[in-house]
């Protein structure tokens, strides 16, 4: 129990401030805490409790900016000049950036002590250390995408002197290596050790380091200027994950239901659980008031659909285009497309304008207990779709054929209606090959935070070609600005390049 105290009041501290400057030392970690077994394994469960905190915030970042969003909602809309890229220096988002550095220090806490705590099985501390660095190099990895240049910062903060608080942005470059050198750390940390922590998808592993890895290096290789060196370490990482214990589940409609959470395609899922937490799914529902009346895309009454959420976000109307193919089974399963009438018992079967009222989330329901429904599904941050896909990407990159990556997951797709003649997808030119990509990474990551990572690994004019509220001459907004607060509270920090 002096450990829940003590982790209570050590997150509650740590989130109690925005700004990387002003966290609080590491003379929270009380004397002795350190010294037990017990007292790593309950920091180690808060790692997580502080990453699931910021979900909300880590889907906003991955998908809200991108052509996935914005179109009709039957309530008032959120984040609107996110969506539009209507972004100044004097609204900018997510200030204290995005709270993703009291996480980190956190993570730096447990780096800097855990090591040196005797464990019963060594095994089980080399598995935590190798879940740390993971997640430090996520986080990392969110920061440099999203702002591009950010301050470092490796160690707890040693003392509370303001002057010794503050760090300047570092360089892309300088980002990128720390989180290369904590993704080769998390990989020697686990070794041989495929195993997933007490059996479960909730905890980072080998596989999902291994899968941040692809990642990473397909966005240094474009992005960067890492080039084939790094699509090529890019595709070693990604190859190895086949062994580990995954699979595409054979149901893309059942893949996200709750008592399905296990399954073997998920790689690192975010945990929610009734009377624990809950996702920020409901977000993409609405109240029962307005969805009863309504009638799904098939004519079938909404009159016993049971919800207590909100309406505030509405797939675009190219979501709705492009997803619009009934024998693809991602229809159905990601949406449910809300009508004002049944069309005389025919429904819509293709989207109609006329008609059409809005969209309730589909692929993450939720559970219905009694008169409430609960958003307790877990949310993948990873999936074997997913470890495809990006390795198609890294394929395309050095001039080989991804369709046999992009096949696997569209026949997933399209079940016993699949076949390589109608839907097989044929190896083309390189610009061809991504669009190809990201058109199924579009329907198949639909509201999973994706999106925009996707086209801004793709490279700049992917981003502007496919986003209408962006232009060419925009793309210093693919970075976000900083708060003025922010640079007002650390006077090392220099503005995001294009917002001065």
């Amino acid at each position: 129990m002096k450990y829940l105290s003590f982790l209570l009041i050590m997150f509650a501290f740590l989130s109690c401030d925005k700004q990387l400057e002003l966290h609080p030392p590491s003379e929270l970690t009380a004397a002795g805490f350190w010294d037990s077994e017990n007292g790593v394994r309950a920091a180690h469960t808060g790692l997580y409790a502080t990453l699931r905190r910021s979900n909300v915030n880590l889907w906003l970042l991955g998908e809200i900016r991108s052509d996935m969003w914005g179109g009709q909602t039957f309530e008032s809309p959120a984040n609107e000049d996110l969506i539009k890229s209507n972004i100044t220096i004097s609204n900018a988002p997510f200030g204290g950036w995005a709270g993703i550095y009291s996480n980190l220090h956190g993570i730096n806490d447990f780096l800097l002590n855990a090591p040196n705590t005797e464990f019963l099985n060594e095994a089980d501390k080399k598995h935590m250390l190798g879940q740390a660095y993971g997640l430090r190099a996520l986080y990392y990895y969110t920061l440099l995408k999203t702002w591009g240049d950010v301050p470092i910062s490796t160690e707890p903060v040693a003392d509370t002197d303001p002057a010794g608080l503050s760090r300047p942005r570092s360089s892309q470059t300088d980002v990128m290596a720390l989180i290369k050198s904590d993704l080769q750390s998390s990989l020697d940390e686990f070794g041989s050790d495929d195993s997933y922590w007490e059996g479960k998808r909730v905890y980072w592993s080998k596989a999902a380091t291994l899968a941040l890895k692809g990642d990473v290096y397909i966005w240094s290789g474009n992005l960067l200027g890492g080039g084939n060196a790094d699509y090529t370490e890019a595709k070693k990482a990604l190859e190895q994950i086949a062994s580990m214990d995954v699979a595409l589940d054979p149901d893309f409609g059942e893949l996200f239901s709750t008592d399905n959470e296990n399954n073997k395609e998920f790689i690192f899922a975010i945990q929610y659980t009734e009377n624990e937490d809950t996702n920020f799914y409901n977000l993409l529902t609405g109240r029962t008031t307005e969805i009863q009346p309504q009638f799904d895309d098939k004519g079938n009454s909404m009159s016993n659909f049971i919800t207590n959420g909100a309406n505030r976000y509405g797939p675009s109307e190219k979501t709705l285009i492009t997803t619009d193919d009934n024998l693809d089974s991602r229809k159905e399963a990601t949406f449910i497309r809300l009508y004002t009438d049944d069309n005389g018992g025919n429904g819509y079967p293709n989207y109609d304008a006329s008609k059409y009222f809005g969209s309730v989330i589909n692929k993450f329901l939720g559970t219905v207990d009694g008169s409430i429904r609960i958003s307790d599904n877990d949310v993948p941050v990873y999936r074997y779709a997913d470890v495809l896909l990006l390795l198609a990407e890294a394929k395309n990159h050095l001039g080989e054929d991804p369709s046999g990556e992009i096949n696997q997951v569209r026949a997933r797709a399209y079940g016993s209606n699949y076949s390589v003649g109608t839907y097989g997808y044929v190896n083309g030119s390189e610009a061809a090959n991504t669009n190809a990509i990201l058109e199924e990474r579009y329907k198949e990551f639909a509201a999973e935070g994706k999106r925009w990572w996707d086209l801004r690994r793709a490279g700049d004019s992917f981003v502007i070609d496919n986003v209408s509220f962006l232009n060419p001459g925009d793309e210093y907004k693919l970075l976000l600005p900083i708060t003025l607060d922010m640079i007002g509270r650390n006077p090392l920090l220099v503005q995001t390049p294009g917002y001065n």
